[in-house]
């Protein structure tokens, strides 16, 4: 995330530092790991199958259950360092390409092939990489603002301290949900985002709110659109602001994109 002032780079810089953390710590709510395996095995893909986040899972608990590298596992999901995976999330056990894409080794020379400039070789048939997924993804939701206010932070793709919007305010002012679904995360386990609420939409679509000064729901419970949620504060943060994130198959989106212009 990120803020307009000189404490709010540092809050950046501590939720960064955070995140990595978090992954030492092996907390059960939203979990992460960090890519530590030895050697270099090739994962066997399943292909066509999923397997949906649960609580208290980790990247590392879920490739070794499904007999697969911890990098492969990220990789076919796009999921960037620090590996922050929510429960409710469903990762694809297979490369999206059908190639394996990170622990694949060059297979040697056949014996008897000729590797002489005149000699006729048959190269591997050139594969077009698969183009980056847009980011007007396509949402069955009418997203509303989660709270008003400024907005003093925006969305960055690929820069893992701004993956949502922050929106400024008063301490106690409602934060509400963006959409209809199921709290499938209500604490203050992941460091860095305070007391946090995190609710699932569908399988593929998730939001987050973080920094809130209490939280007004419970895991399993059902939310409606503009149903209060939590409300506004700075915990874990340098100012009253909430922190809202859009996640599609567990990589963020810009909110932007789905909110109402106002």
């Amino acid at each position: 995330m990120t803020t307009t002032n000189r404490s709010g780079k540092t809050s950046t810089r501590l939720l960064a530092a955070s995140l990595a953390a978090l992954a030492l710590l092996a907390l059960a709510a939203c979990s992460s790991t960090v890519v530590r395996e030895g050697g270099s095995r090739a994962s066997t893909p399943k292909y066509g199958a999923t397997t949906v986040v649960k609580r208290g899972d980790n990247l590392y608990r879920i490739a070794t259950n499904n007999g697969l590298s911890t990098l492969d596992l990220a990789t076919w999901n796009n999921i960037a360092p620090p590996y922050t995976i929510y429960p409710g999330q469903r990762l694809r056990l297979y490369p999206s390409d059908g190639r394996r894409t990170a622990s694949t080794t060059t297979p040697r020379p056949q014996a008897g092939s000729s590797t002489r400039p005149n000699s006729t070789t048959t190269r591997p048939a050139s594969t077009t990489p698969t183009p980056p997924r847009s980011t007007a993804i396509a949402s069955p939701f009418a997203w509303r603002w989660p709270t008003e206010g400024q907005l003093v932070g925006t969305y960055a793709a690929g820069n893992p301290t701004r993956q949502g919007i922050d929106i400024a305010g008063a301490g106690g002012q409602p934060v509400r949900a963006a959409a209809d679904g199921v709290v499938v995360y209500s604490g203050s386990g992941l460091v860095g985002y305070g007391e946090l609420v995190i609710v699932k939409h569908s399988e593929e679509w998730l939001s987050a709110y973080g920094h809130n000064r209490a939280r007004l729901v419970n895991e399993g419970q059902v939310v409606k659109a503009g149903q209060q949620i939590a409300e506004m504060g700075r915990s874990g943060a340098a100012r009253d602001m909430l922190h809202f994130e859009i996640r599609h198959d567990g990589k963020p989106v810009d909110p932007l994109g789905y909110l109402p212009k106002r």
